[in-house]
């Protein structure tokens, strides 16, 4: 049975390390984890979410795009469990976009990132499986390895002037779409 979990806050030393592989993506504790991962993600209103926000130095996140008051004009994306994954390739177009994130409530960045990306990762069945992605699932995928690797969004952004309050993005920002 799936359960929530806390989401740790910047500030909580596993945000900064870099994730460990995981060796058995069948063993039950990394198929519980998935199954508490994506409840935990759409009941916080995420559209992605790594292991270590858990507390869980794992190379897992899951990518959940859907429309919710976060991000009110994200795509639809079945809750995905990408295990141990890579950026392959990436064209050279980057693109900046408001970025939130769970363990930093309250703030949003505009954070440049590549438009497009070439991925590899483990299915929670431990089938390989290559994607590419654009857009706002790149942009997803790019936040979420992060976490992996003991960075935050906030540390890739080119000044201080590109962060506002979660207040000022809902009224400012999306207004403005």
């Amino acid at each position: 049975m799936s359960q929530l979990l806390s989401v740790i806050q910047l500030g909580n030393p596993i945000l900064r390390q870099k994730a460990k592989e995981v060796e058995n993506i069948q063993d039950e504790k990394i198929q519980q984890l998935v199954d508490d991962l994506i409840l935990t993600v759409a009941d916080a209103n995420g559209v992605g979410i790594a292991s270590p926000q858990v507390g869980e130095s794992y190379r897992i996140f899951i990518v959940a795009s859907r429309p919710n008051p976060r991000y009110p004009n994200a795509p639809e994306m079945e809750p995905t469990a990408m295990i141990n994954p890579r950026i392959i390739a990436h064209k050279s177009e980057i693109v900046k976009g408001w970025e939130g994130c769970l363990s930093i409530p309250g703030i949003r960045g505009l954070v440049p990132r590549y438009q497009t990306i070439k991925v590899e990762y483990f299915d929670r069945n431990g089938q390989l499986q290559t994607r590419q992605f654009t857009d706002f699932i790149s942009r997803i995928f790019q936040h979420e390895i992060d976490h992996l690797n003991g960075v935050v969004f906030v540390d890739r952004l080119e000044s201080t002037l590109d962060i506002v309050t979660e207040q000022e993005y809902q009224n400012r920002i999306l207004s403005n779409n």
